[in-house]
């Protein structure tokens, strides 16, 4: 079913494929405290909606080619969270995005690994253009999305919420290298 996802390593991570195997890790993810603070439905998961996340991803990769690999920082057997591409067919956009465990933030992940996701969007996939979207007082994640080349767009309306769009095109990455 996942024969067509990629793993990808960087200097510091491991990008594979998300598995049901990964249905606990997720869950408890998103329990952490205010883990959901800016996404449009910021309450804790059940178990069943965690779930559908990783059956999201798995669909995404199945239907566009591309989709979130779990993080795996190496010398460690606990996955830290997500990251990848989305396909949003309602903007026609691709869209980057990410979100580690507490315990892994300050070290560079998100950044790593979005970037990873970027690079593996515009060399494997020949992709124009990624946005990434975060919400105007997420500003941890509005700095990985600058530090992977992106710029500010405008703000817009995604999934029911204010956010900022940032974008990065195929020429200024490759221009940026």
């Amino acid at each position: 079913m996942q024969k067509n996802i990629p793993n990808l390593t960087t200097k510091n991570l491991t990008l594979r494929p998300l598995t049901m195997d990964d249905l606990d890790a997720m869950f408890r993810l998103f329990s952490e405290p205010d883990m959901l603070k800016y996404f449009p439905n910021p309450n804790p998961p059940t178990m069943d909606r965690a779930q559908k996340m990783i059956e999201t991803q798995i669909q995404q990769w199945e239907k566009y080619g591309l989709g979130s690999w779990g993080v795996v920082p190496h010398g460690e057997t606990e996955l830290a969270g997500w990251n990848g591409l989305q396909y949003l067919p309602e903007t026609n956009e691709t869209e980057v995005g990410y979100m580690l465990s507490r315990k892994f933030w300050g070290k560079g992940y998100s950044t790593e690994g979005a970037r990873a996701g970027v690079e593996f969007g515009f060399k494997n996939l020949g992709l124009e253009a990624i946005i990434g979207l975060v919400h105007p007082e997420n500003v941890a994640s509005q700095r990985v999305l600058l530090k992977c080349g992106m710029i500010f767009t405008y703000q817009a309306n995604y999934f029911g919420m204010e956010m900022f769009r940032y974008q990065i095109t195929r020429e200024e990455f490759f221009t940026s290298v």
